[in-house]
Formats: structure tokens, sequence, C-alpha cells
């Protein structure tokens, strides 16, 4: 098959994986091709068995085109969400439905020279245990945390490649000893990529994505692309510096966002309160285990906790001050509420909404709603595999 003809088939199954279902008229229009030359990439594609029919379009008075969309168990996706402490990785269909299980590893990065080596390795496992073929696993998409370079591969914060194993990049470590194509992306931004693809941030053009975990991350689309900024590293939220509290930030700076705003502060704070006596129907919370103890105390707001949705509401407060800023800046259509943190749900909209009301310009903060994702936890897997689907017509090409 000639390379043309191999490009233009894979542009067509990318946008098959994005929009869902498309006619040969919608292809010729988004790829600019005659409707004779796609309808027979169409029909090739269908004899081998990688996009089926799915019916008519609805009538809108003239003949109505045949639709067509991907055969979900022809290709698969591992999608790879990384945090500070937490590794989940997931195998997914082109419908954005995880086969079998999502694997969680515990997997610091902080001072770990060999996480690196073991996120190969657990990769390893996992596409062992999955029992898919691997010519089938078109790539693998990572959101993590970090300064990440996409275009070379690396983080500049956390996942060294060992010394032992030469210097390449993330990706080159990772595709050249598992035999699949590799792909890195900072977490805010690839949550950010779900939800304009797949979440409240479809057909808009500015939105800001608010990735609520144990940090608070921001990922931006602005003229309907990602903004990244002229070294990628756009979006750090996190650490404008907002407050005069005198705590050191993992970043070396005090008062940062971060400081007053992330999980890792609404356990030390609920800790806090207990220990002065404060009344809380959880009387404590694991010690060795951030991620239940986050998940505790969201859990015990969400049935009413008194104690816990005033740390929530507080915590969400300090986040609208940080969003107002966003608001007077960039001026954006909708804020996003993702990641992690929206599985306290509407806990946050008031407190985020007061802050709105106290420090921004009416004007402005009027026209820009708050939304919680619907995507929730699920954004940074389903971003992670649309990373892999936004580069598949160029790593399939040749």
């Amino acid at each position: 098959m000639s390379t043309k003809k191999l490009s233009n088939k894979n542009r067509i199954i990318k946008q098959l994986y994005f929009s869902g279902s498309m006619s040969c008229a919608d292809f010729s229009m988004q790829l600019n091709k005659s409707l004779p030359f796609i309808t027979k990439l169409v029909n090739d594609l269908v004899e081998e068995d990688v996009i089926v029919e799915t019916g008519f379009a609805p009538s809108t008075g003239g003949r109505r085109p045949l639709m067509y969309s991907l055969k979900p168990e022809t290709l698969y996706i591992v999608s790879v969400s990384m945090d500070q402490f937490i590794t989940r990785i997931a195998l997914m269909d082109t419908n954005n439905q995880v086969i079998g299980e999502v694997e969680k590893v515990e997997l610091a990065l902080s001072d770990n020279h060999n996480s690196l080596l073991t996120l190969y390795e657990e990769l390893e496992k996992f596409i062992q245990s999955s029992k898919v073929d691997r010519k089938k696993i078109v790539g693998i998409g990572i959101g993590m945390p970090g300064f990440v370079d996409i275009k070379n591969g690396i983080n500049h914060s956390f996942l060294k490649t060992p010394l032992t194993y030469g210097n390449e990049s993330i990706t080159q470590f990772i595709s050249e000893k598992l035999d699949i194509p590799v792909f890195i992306d900072n977490d805010s931004s690839v949550i950010a990529l779900a939800e304009l693809r797949f979440g409240e941030g479809i057909n808009r053009k500015n939105i800001m994505v608010v990735n609520v975990g144990w940090g608070v991350g921001l990922g931006m689309v602005l003229n309907g692309n990602l903004y990244r900024g002229a070294s990628g590293f756009a979006g750090e939220f996190s650490h404008i510096p907002l407050f005069t509290n005198n705590k050191l930030c993992s970043c070396g700076k005090s008062g940062c966002l971060e400081t007053e705003t992330s999980l890792s502060v609404l356990i030390e704070k609920f800790k806090e309160a207990i220990a002065q006596g404060r009344v809380s129907r959880l009387k404590e919370v694991p010690a060795n285990n951030i991620e239940q103890a986050s998940e505790l105390i969201v859990q015990y707001a969400i049935e009413g906790d008194r104690l816990a949705v005033e740390l929530l509401s507080e915590i969400g407060y300090k986040i609208g001050r940080g969003v107002a800023i966003l608001i007077h800046l960039l001026n954006p259509e909708l804020i996003i509420l993702s990641g992690r943190g929206t599985q306290a749900g509407q806990i946050w909209q008031a407190p985020i909404q007061q802050a709105l009301n106290e420090h921004c310009i009416p004007r402005l903060s009027h026209n820009t709603p708050i939304k919680i994702s619907k995507l929730g936890f699920d954004a940074s897997l389903i971003g992670a595999a649309a990373l892999v689907m936004e580069n598949y017509d160029h790593i399939y090409s040749s």
C-alpha cells in the first residue's frame, strides 16, 4: 500500500475516533479529498473489518447518507494516568471503553531513580496479562505531572532515564522496549484534551480546564487548540503566588496556590482539625494511603459531614480566587473543573462562584460559567488515549 493511501486511511480512522460516526461526504469535506476517492478508501476499510456501516443519517430533506463508525475491537490503546503517587493503566477500545480492569500501581515519582524502569515493567506485565494481540495496540499514551517536553519526549521533573540504558527520552526508552509507539504530555493538558474532544469542551474554542489533584493544574484551549506556550510549559496554575502564608511549595517558592488548594492540603487540614477537637463522623484518615484518605474525606463531604464540607469549601473559594485571575487575563467562554478532585462534585461550585463574585469584574464573570466535568476522574485516561489518536495519522503512515 502506498504511503499516501495509508495516510488517508489513517486520517479517516482518526476522524471517526473523535467524531463517533461520519458519512463519506463528511470525510470528503474534512479531509479535502474527492468523494469518489474517499468512498474507495471507506469501502477498503469496511472490507478490512476496521469500520462498519451504522445506518443512515437523520433525514434533512434529501437522500440520507450512509454513516460509518469504527469497529471497537479492531484497535486498542494503552492509556496511562500518572500522578505523584499512583499510576493507573487501562486498555481502551476506540469507543473509549475500558477493556477489563484498570490496573492501579503505587509508584512514587519524587526522588525515585527507578520510576521509569518500574513504569516500563508494569506496562510490560499489563500488556501480557491483557492477552490482546500486541499488533492491535496502536500506541501508549501517558499523562504525567511535571514539566513535560512533548516534542523530545522528556519530563524535566520526573522519570529520568536510567544511565545504564543511555540517554534516550522517556518515549524512546519505553517504545523501543515494548515495540509500541509512546506519547507523553502533562497531565493537565491531557485532561484538557479529553474535555475538548469528549467532554464539556466539545464545540468550544476558548476554555480553561482546572485539574484538581495533589496540585492544581491547568489545561488551556485557545482558538480550539491546546495551548502549551513557547517552551511547552504553559498552565502552571499551581504556582501563582497568591498567598503570604510562608508555606513552602514543591516548586521551592512560598505562597503558591498549591499550598492552600490541593487534595494533599485537604488531608492535612482535616488531620489538624481533628487534632484540635473538631467534630466529624470521620474520626481519622489512613496515615499511609493518601489516595484513600482524600477519597474518604470527599465521601463524607458528599454525605453531609460538616467539617469535610467546610474544608472543601475553603479550598474551593481559594481555587476561585485563582480562576478569577484566569478570567481577567484570558476571558474564556467556559471554566471546567476536572480530574481527581471532581469526585467532590457540586460541592465546589458555590465557593468558587462566591470567589468570582468577590474578585471578578461582573461583566467578565457573568459570562463565564463554571462546570464540573462529566468525565470526572476518567478524564486523564480518556485524554491519554486521545493523545495517541491525535498522532495516529502521522505514526502509521510509513
